[in-house]
């Protein structure tokens, strides 16, 4: 028999699972972002404390990511659009999934590369026609994978990821969003 390593604690995900099943509450995580303006469209946002598991926690460093929008909009560039931070969550919520699945069953993975496009009719979020919505119309995904499985092994693994990603429910569900003013 071959052992299997992708990276992946599966026996800690199953063990996890099972004694949340009887402790739903320890399951309710609030997951945190904080966003400082910096100049014209340009912000900055820091990831690095979460509650979960009944209390507050940190990750072990603190994350910070710009965003803000191309020249082409009349901005200086200094990172990526909010709307491709989406493609990022959805690209690493899907490939940790793909990852994680095909440690569970057994299937050695060699490559995971997965191509993302968005297309978006930026004519909504300009206000140039009501009728345009502002998010994306459509998105697709395109996973290449270079696996000890056959074809519908890896198509399942990608079903399954698909199945259990949080970024794609929140993306292909709608989600209560309240905006306030402190």
């Amino acid at each position: 028999m071959t052992t299997v390593s992708n990276g992946v604690n599966v026996q800690a995900l199953l063990e996890a699972r099972d004694a949340l099943k009887g402790a739903p509450e320890a399951a309710q995580f609030v997951w945190k972002a904080t966003s400082k303006w910096q100049n014209g469209v340009h912000s900055t946002i820091t990831v690095k404390e979460f509650y979960g598991l009944g209390e507050e926690r940190a990750h072990r460093k603190e994350s910070v990511f710009d965003a803000d929008h191309p020249e082409v909009f009349a901005a200086e560039d200094n990172g990526i659009t909010p709307i491709e931070y989406l493609l990022v969550g959805l690209a690493s919520c899907l490939t940790a999934g793909v990852a994680s699945v095909a440690q569970n069953r057994g299937i050695q993975l060699r490559s995971v590369e997965a191509k993302l496009e968005g297309t978006h009719d930026i004519r909504g979020i300009l206000g140039a026609d009501s009728d345009v919505r502002n998010g994306f119309n459509d998105i697709k995904v395109t996973f290449n994978i270079d696996a000890d499985a056959s074809r519908e092994d890896i198509e399942a693994l990608v079903a399954q990821s698909q199945k259990r990603s949080a970024v794609f429910d929140a993306l292909t569900n709608p989600t209560n969003v309240t905006v306030e003013v402190a």
